[in-house]
């Protein structure tokens, strides 16, 4: 209710004014370095009104492709009145809204991309550089509602670029649906620390001079963008210098110079820039928007009078169609900077022939210049951009070829392993990009699995090499684009091999005894899976010694990935520098690293919950990086037991800092030094909700649980990467 209501004439309002619809401190913003575990809330199961029952995989079945890719075709040139269509062809349109769905991806953590149809939530859908994809969702609202759950917004809208291009005259080179709908904005994704869209973009890097030194995970060179400001750095013109900023927000989102070029020249062969009024007129974001807009932002000039970027024009002579003209234009004329209508900056042709001249998007007897933006001009500028710009120009079936690839990966790069695709138009291509894994066709009795446990606990190996294998193997997985884990056994190749968090000499140990055990077997079994085996056999053994007799569920069926299926240079980013769970960290870093910890407890999929217990239980099993002690609160180091919890929240002791990240337990009584620890283990305890999760397994009566649970939530890290098993 308004704070300026009336309240003798309205009545006095009965609830707290602004309670629910002003945005106000939350009751934790009293204490902003306490640690804020939404991260891992992230996805409530309870924000889906599907229910827990649904399954989109078996809705999308049910899906008639043919019938709704002619449906989206068709709307493709249906122009409506309240959002007319450039040259009657909303194209451009959706395919805009495609690329800035999927172009939010980045290589870092995997976070961003098509693949959860976040652009419906803000603070994506209300970016600057998303302005009026809000009429292009809408636009499918007619085909979402026909089709109902049998395919996702993320899907929808994917499907719909595809479908544009197609209707436009190309050949795209596939397409997979999968990709399921979140209901609830990502809001603890990490976007940058600006308080203000399309701020200075020194914002961002280390060195502003080295574009290379670009934040991580960041991709964008400025908040609210989804690479680079098209009117040059800082919407100052410098093709040159575009060029670096290009280069750089294109290798976070895993593409090469070929496909970066192929992309920008593919991605503006048809549509245009919008650019012909006034800016200062555009309403406010969706997201601020009045009740009355509906969802709709950015009320303001359409057809004609339409801004979104602030640059005006198309790039091609054939915009409505997809063409080759691009690279002509480009590349065969010269190119001066001029201001828009709307007072941008963009690149217009000197002394354009009439024939490569666009036909107005609104007005069939009037022609324009072609425009190029900064980014463009780039591709000509850059000597390494331009040597491939020519080499399309000469070859447009190769320029069509690399692009058609390019846009499929830019779609698909974080739908994940070919395994989760869906639909009749999957390429039937492995790519290097998909990490492939051969599939395997053996299968093993429990009989042979007991018979494996019993070989691997045998073989000299101790409890922990066998769990901090399995481990590293499986940590890698991360949920935001379904990359890593433990199928492939990509531990024993390089990149993964010889990272520092896997512990080299340890690892090559255990896999030199684990391909022993394999080559004396009598059949097939993957290394992949004796990792995860050998794993899960010394905590079912650890439990044991601790009372528990229980079974660790192993699902065999992971295959062994070669050197040849792995793109090592797309894997680096995969490495860990941090691994809370294994009491590690690389290097000394600004963020704290119990906040580094919930980065990869959310990547990794864990709750809360799960986080804790696996943290508790991975202590006192000695798994510690190089054997460090601290955290090992236990008498019976090896043994599965909520020994952890027990003496972290045992008031005989007291903690005393010794150092950044070091801490002593003391005696009390005694003021003997008991066990040292980090941060890491102490947020356990000091931190109000982790401790209340402490305090559940440190219960007399609770032990079993722990055990359990912690089994629970181990199978679940080592089954991430099992698609077929969901």
């Amino acid at each position: 209710m308004s704070r300026v209501m009336n309240a003798a004439k309205k009545g006095k309002c009965p609830v707290m004014h602004g309670a629910n619809t002003v945005v106000q401190n939350s009751g934790m913003d009293w204490w902003p370095k306490a640690l804020n575990l939404d991260i891992l809330h992230q996805h409530d199961t309870k924000t889906n009104p599907l229910g827990s029952d649904f399954n989109y995989a078996e809705e999308f079945k049910k899906l008639d492709l043919e019938a709704i890719k002619i449906d989206l075709k068709e709307l493709m040139t249906d122009s409506q009145e309240w959002w007319p269509a450039d040259w009657g062809h909303y194209g451009g349109l959706m395919i805009r809204m495609a690329w800035h769905a999927a172009g939010t991806y980045r290589i870092a953590d995997g976070r961003g991309g098509a693949n959860t149809g976040n652009q419906r939530f803000a603070p994506i859908n209300s970016w600057p550089d998303n302005v009026n994809l809000d009429k292009a969702r809408r636009l499918l609202w007619p085909i979402k509602k026909k089709y109902g759950n049998k395919i996702s917004w993320a899907d929808l809208i994917i499907l719909a670029g595809n479908m544009a291009y197609e209707s436009m005259g190309f050949k795209t080179f596939g397409f997979a649906g999968g990709r399921e709908d979140i209901w609830h904005p990502e809001k603890d994704a990490y976007w940058g620390s600006e308080k203000e869209w399309l701020a200075a973009t020194h914002n961002r890097y280390e060195n502003e001079e080295d574009r290379t030194s670009l934040e991580n995970p960041l991709a964008a060179v400025q908040m609210g963008l989804i690479y680079v400001n098209p009117e040059g750095v800082d919407g100052k013109p410098d093709p040159a210098r575009t060029a670096k900023d290009v280069r750089m927000t294109f290798k976070r989102m895993a593409m090469n110079d070929e496909e970066t070029v192929a992309l920008t020249a593919g991605g503006h062969t048809v549509g245009k820039c919008h650019g012909n009024g006034n800016p200062d007129l555009l309403g406010p974001e969706p997201e601020a928007a009045h009740l009355e807009e509906q969802g709709f932002g950015w009320k303001g000039g359409k057809a004609a009078n339409t801004v979104t970027s602030g640059i005006e024009g198309a790039w091609t002579t054939t915009p409505d169609r997809w063409n080759h003209t691009y690279f002509h234009l480009l590349l065969n004329y010269e190119w001066e900077n001029v201001k828009s209508p709307a007072g941008a900056h963009q690149w217009e042709p000197i002394n354009i022939n009439e024939e490569d001249m666009p036909v107005d998007a609104h007005d069939p007897n009037t022609k324009r210049n072609p425009i190029m933006t900064d980014a463009d001009m780039a591709m000509k500028v850059d000597p390494d951009y331009r040597i491939i710009s020519e080499r399309f120009y000469r070859d447009p079936e190769y320029f069509k070829e690399v692009f058609a690839r390019a846009w499929f990966k830019l779609t698909h790069r974080d739908l994940g392993p070919k395994v989760k695709y869906l639909g009749k138009d999957v390429p039937a291509e492995d790519l290097i990009w998909q990490d492939p894994v051969p599939a395997v066709s053996y299968t093993l009795t429990e009989a042979e699995i007991e018979d494996l446990k019993t070989k691997i606990l045998t073989s000299g190996l101790s409890k922990s090499e066998l769990i901090n294998t399995a481990w590293d193997s499986a940590r890698t997985f991360r949920g935001s684009d379904f990359r890593g884990g433990a199928n492939g056994a990509r531990i024993r190749l390089a990149p993964q091999k010889d990272w520092e968090g896997n512990e080299p000499d340890r690892l090559q140990r255990v896999l030199q005894k684990l391909k022993q055990i394999q080559t004396s077997l009598s059949q097939e079994v993957s290394i992949a899976d004796l990792i995860v085996l050998g794993g899960s056999a010394a905590i079912e053994q650890a439990a044991k010694d601790g009372g528990f007799d229980l079974k660790v569920p192993f699902s065999p069926g992971r295959g062994d990935a070669s050197a040849e299926l792995t793109d090592v240079e797309s894997f680096d980013p995969l490495e860990p520098i941090h691994d809370g769970f294994r009491n590690w960290l690389k290097k000394d870093y600004d963020v704290a690293p119990e906040e580094l910890l919930l980065d990869r407890a959310q990547l990794m999929g864990l709750t809360a919950p799960e986080m804790t217990v696996l943290i508790g239980g991975m202590r006192v099993l000695d798994t510690n990086y190089a054997g460090g002690k601290q955290g090992v609160f236990t008498e019976n180091v090896g043994v599965l037991t909520n020994d952890f919890f027990v003496n972290l929240t045992d008031m005989n002791y007291s903690w005393r800092p010794h150092g950044d990240n070091l801490y002593y337990l003391i005696d009390r009584k005694t003021g003997d030094k008991k066990w040292t620890a980090t941060r890491v283990d102490l947020v356990l305890g000091s931190n109000s909700i982790l401790r209340s999760y402490s305090e559940v397994y440190a219960q007399d009566d609770n032990k079993q649980k722990f055990v359990k649970d912690f089994i629970k939530a181990w199978v679940k890290v080592m089954n991430a990467d099992r698609f077929d098993l969901k």
